[in-house]
């Protein structure tokens, strides 16, 4: 936490960002539309509370670490399409209950419907493949890895968007590279077809949020939230007769597949809320305290923990996101001028 705040000082005070930006109102917070406004409320959408952001941001963090370690839990003993199958089942049931009769068909009017269902489809690889790799890898070396999608968009943007990638975001996204080798160095003891899922999910998350900020202009936020659910649950659940193997689920084990969509669709309402009370420009360094969770975790659970190599290289990762996410903020954070100037006045 006491570094969390010291990154958020020194950004704010030493790379000149506007931390008046009223939260979720960030001009460069393209993945959060002020569509989002009808799901938090107007009337307290600009109410700056950001230790209460923080609170809501690491309990968001704690529920999708929850739902990663049962998704590993249930993997070792069932198919991981069926495992995820269940888990989009119930986060859609539990959406439709919820907004259908708020929204009605505005839930489901797009401009882009093309670009829309890719985009679902994207993330529904992105599952398959991270529910087939942690079969066979731990959660917190998971989670690790799955952190290199920001900076392989920020990589992409570049021909896709035409963005400006900058000093600071190639030392970034080398860093994140240098620290995914030290997690799967030679000797780590690593399941490489693990490794080679996490590949496929980190090229497939990447294209996901790539084209989040391609369509965050056009379509609404909650929109495009729900198609990423319906897609999952009608796709992988006409395949459920072909993937119920495995032994008879007592009752603790239906629960657990139930939380799983639980975890999932009250973390993604609790990281939506956080936007009430704190812009993304503070709350997005934050996310990579997911580490610590997972790590936590995944030694109560499955008595793992990560060697000394594993937990450097999350931690260099974890540094090159959060200078992506200074980069995100403010394009002219640590360049050359900056640096410049930052010593200039430090004389």
């Amino acid at each position: 936490m006491t570094i969390c705040v010291c990154v958020y000082n020194f950004v704010f005070k030493e790379c000149g960002v506007d931390k008046k930006f009223p939260p979720i109102m960030n001009p460069d917070n393209n993945d959060l539309s002020n569509d989002l406004l009808d799901v938090i409320g107007k009337d307290e959408a600009t109410d700056y509370y950001p230790l209460k952001a923080i609170l809501l941001i690491l309990c968001a963090l704690l529920c999708f670490s929850c739902m990663d370690t049962t998704i590993k839990y249930l993997v070792m003993k069932y198919n991981a399409p069926l495992v995820v199958a269940i888990r989009y089942i119930v986060h859609c049931s539990l959406m439709a209950v919820i907004l259908i009769p708020t929204y009605g068909k505005r839930l489901v009017k797009t401009q882009r419907t093309g670009l829309v269902l890719v985009r679902g489809t994207c993330l529904l690889i992105v599952s398959i493949f991270i529910g087939s790799a942690l079969k066979f890898m731990p959660v917190a070396e998971m989670t690790a890895i799955a952190f290199l999608a920001p900076m392989l968009v920020m990589l992409m943007a570049r021909p896709v968007l035409g963005e400006k990638i900058g000093v600071l975001g190639w030392v970034a996204a080398l860093g994140g590279f240098l620290g995914v080798l030290m997690i799967v160095r030679p000797g780590s003891g690593l399941n490489m077809m693990a490794v080679f899922y996490m590949v496929f999910a980190v090229i497939a998350n990447a294209l996901y949020q790539l084209l989040s900020r391609v369509l965050a202009n056009t379509e609404r936020t909650i929109t495009l939230l729900f198609y990423t659910a319906l897609i999952g649950a009608v796709c992988l659940g006409v395949t459920l007769p072909w993937h119920l193997e495995g032994e008879s689920p007592d009752a603790v084990t239906i629960l657990l597949f139930l939380s799983i969509g639980v975890t999932g669709g009250v973390g993604h309402f609790l990281y939506t809320k956080a936007f009430r009370h704190a812009p993304a420009s503070m709350i997005a360094p934050i996310n990579y305290l997911q580490l610590l969770w997972s790590g936590i975790l995944g030694w109560i659970i499955f008595d793992h923990v990560p060697d000394k190599f594993s937990i450097l290289g999350m931690c260099i990762i974890a540094i090159s996101g959060v200078l992506i996410a200074v980069k995100s903020i403010s394009p002219g954070a640590f360049s050359l001028d900056f640096v410049k100037h930052f010593f200039i006045r430090n004389k």
